[in-house]
């Protein structure tokens, strides 16, 4: 009994520990660190980074794909952002989207957490070393969703999106329409 008491204790420092460690300044395309930490980057500066992870996956899979943006949402000290892919992805082409996703996030150094199989609702899962978090998933009548999640920073204002959709923009409109847009290769 007194081992499990002393282990249990131990256990919980070192994930305490663990989620402290995951804040930081983080080099957008390849997941590097490169700062002093969360405590100099606030929400405004996450979104923006979480932008440019999804601009870059976005950007690596292809052919491409027309993509609106989600909504943005804040928590006590964390951004995410989310891209919905406005491209009909058949049920044939979604793992070919996944793979493409999952391939260019770990030629960018980022672990992958997880990948789920599932052949309604398939997803891949990923990290980066400064504890940003990354995800392609697909969800109702097959649509694809991005989002990046940030660590734990300064809070902030926190502005919209400044990239362009390559495609309707779909302001002011929640729920965003599902996928309207055919593709030779992914529909």
């Amino acid at each position: 009994m007194r081992r499990t008491a002393a282990v249990v204790p131990a256990a919980l420092v070192l994930a305490f520990v663990l989620a402290l460690s995951g804040c930081g300044n983080e080099d957008t395309t390849s997941g590097s660190s490169s700062g002093s930490g969360s405590g100099s980057m606030d929400m405004q500066e996450a979104a923006e980074r979480s932008d440019a992870m999804l601009d870059a996956v976005l950007k690596a899979v292809d052919p491409d794909l027309q993509w609106a943006h989600g909504p943005t949402t804040t928590r006590a000290c964390g951004v995410t952002r989310r891209r919905a892919v406005m491209t009909v992805v058949s049920a044939d082409r979604r793992q070919t989207f996944l793979d493409r996703a999952e391939a260019f996030w770990r030629d960018s150094d980022y672990r992958i957490k997880a990948v789920n199989k599932d052949e309604v609702f398939p997803a891949v899962y990923a990290v980066t070393e400064a504890g940003f978090g990354v995800s392609v998933s697909f969800r109702g009548k097959g649509q694809a969703f991005l989002e990046a999640d940030s660590p734990c920073v300064k809070e902030s204002k926190v502005a919209p999106p400044t990239a362009e959709p390559n495609g309707p923009a779909y302001e002011g409109v929640y729920p965003l329409p599902r996928p309207n847009v055919r593709s030779d290769f992914w529909s």
